[in-house]
């Protein structure tokens, strides 16, 4: 059974965010100067129980829903992730689960996320140069701790790609370095425009590096061609030339793909949230306690996407007010 929105997007991905704590402090993300010793995080029995997750996964099956990406925070900090694995990868119609981490424990558990039924990772990496990752990662981690995950996950047959943030004064000058790293390992970047999740990582408009200007760059390298992805795709995706290897861009900031999303997001404490650049949610957990079926579940998750209208990308510049939005360490990216 699927269901579309009022603006005819199906609903079609999950992303569960199972922890709002990261051992990182990216600038764009969490930076560190608000997300400090003394700052707040949701105490374990506020967070959804494995069992809680699978129920609400399996309610989004129903509905048409068969990719599942597990999302923090850090979701490795989770622990015994994964059980949690094992579980969904039990539920009838997802066929593909996926995780997106800064790839720092990724040594110690990427074979048993694989054989726990994960098939892919997205793993974070700014850049290849000390000092610039060092200092965007508020933790003064070196990119080797990030490469060495990125190398388990391969031994371990786990599907890999890169995501790269790119935010200018910062780090725009590593892209054509990380494309070019990365395609002679035949492994896939997305580069990603500095966005405005949250409202405290300092966004400003002049702080971006648009698609425009990394394409440019890559260019200069080496010629690449786009590829016509599915419908729902976030990235936009280019061949370099004459080869199977790709790149991906996720331009949010100054070519939106709102009017094609197909997510919906659950925040660690069981809050359903319809955009990345929210405001509010709507709490599962409170369903869940009160005994809804994951039938019931269902029907309710169904009610909330059809009156779904979310479209802030395509808005952006034109709002008057600006919106409280919801932190993207504590929904997920």
């Amino acid at each position: 059974m699927g269901v579309i929105d009022t603006l005819n997007r199906p609903l079609r991905n999950l992303r569960i965010s199972v922890t709002d704590r990261c051992n990182l402090r990216c600038t764009y993300c969490m930076p560190a100067e608000i997300f400090g010793p003394n700052y707040k995080f949701l105490e374990t029995d506020k967070l959804l129980s494995f069992e809680e997750i699978g129920t609400l996964a399996a309610s989004f099956s129903h509905l048409g829903v068969n990719k599942i990406r597990l999302t923090g925070g850090e979701p490795l900090l989770r622990r015994n992730l994964p059980q949690l694995l094992s579980i969904l990868a039990e539920i009838p119609g997802i066929t593909d689960i996926a995780l997106t981490t800064n790839g720092i424990l990724l040594p110690k558990l990427a074979e048993e996320l694989k054989r726990s039924g994960l098939n892919r990772v997205n793993i974070s990496l700014d850049s290849l140069d000390e000092e610039t990752f060092r200092r965007m990662n508020g933790r003064n981690v070196s990119p080797e701790a990030v490469l060495k995950g990125i190398n388990s996950a391969r031994e371990a047959g786990l599907g890999v790609k890169i995501n790269s943030v790119v935010k200018k004064g910062s780090n725009e000058h590593q892209v054509r370095a990380l494309a070019e790293y990365f395609f002679h390992m035949g492994i896939t970047v997305r580069f990603i425009e500095f966005m405005d999740v949250g409202s405290t990582n300092n966004w400003q408009a002049e702080s971006v590096s648009v698609m425009e200007e990394m394409l440019k760059q890559i260019s200069s390298w080496k010629d690449i061609e786009p590829i016509k992805g599915e419908f729902g795709e976030v990235a936009k995706r280019y061949r370099y030339t004459g080869t199977d290897r790709e790149v991906g861009f996720i331009s949010s900031i100054s070519e939106s793909f709102c009017s094609s999303c197909t997510r919906a997001r659950i925040s660690a404490e069981g809050k359903l949230y319809t955009c990345l650049f929210t405001d509010s949610g709507h709490d599962l957990k409170e369903l869940l306690k009160q005994g809804y079926t994951e039938l019931q579940l269902s029907d309710r998750l169904a009610e909330l996407w059809k009156v779904r209208d979310d479209k802030y990308s395509e808005e952006r510049m034109n709002r008057k007010q600006k919106r409280n939005k919801v932190e993207m360490s504590y929904i997920g990216g």
